[in-house]
């Protein structure tokens, strides 16, 4: 599961907007949009929101969730080095 603050803290630490991400996930303009303004956690149709999260995963973005390692806890992103083929 991902969060639209999720989406959004994602989105920020890469620098991107959401065409950028839109483009990177293989999803329309208006697919990003939608999940993006989900309150809470984003609702969409599973292969979509695998697109998604491969994206953010494939770009360097670790999503933290709730109850995940984090001195806090909390749901969270963190930004990782991106895989290399």
């Amino acid at each position: 599961m991902i969060t639209a603050g999720q989406m959004r803290a994602a989105r920020a630490l890469l620098g991107i907007d959401q065409r950028r991400l839109a483009e990177l996930s293989g999803l329309s303009l208006p697919t990003v949009q939608r999940m993006e303004a989900s309150d809470g956690v984003v609702r969409g149709n599973v292969d979509s929101l695998m697109k998604l999260v491969a994206a953010l995963h494939a770009s360097g973005i670790e999503l933290i969730h709730d109850g995940a390692a984090s001195p806090r806890g909390g749901r969270g992103v963190r930004f990782v080095a991106p895989e290399t083929p």
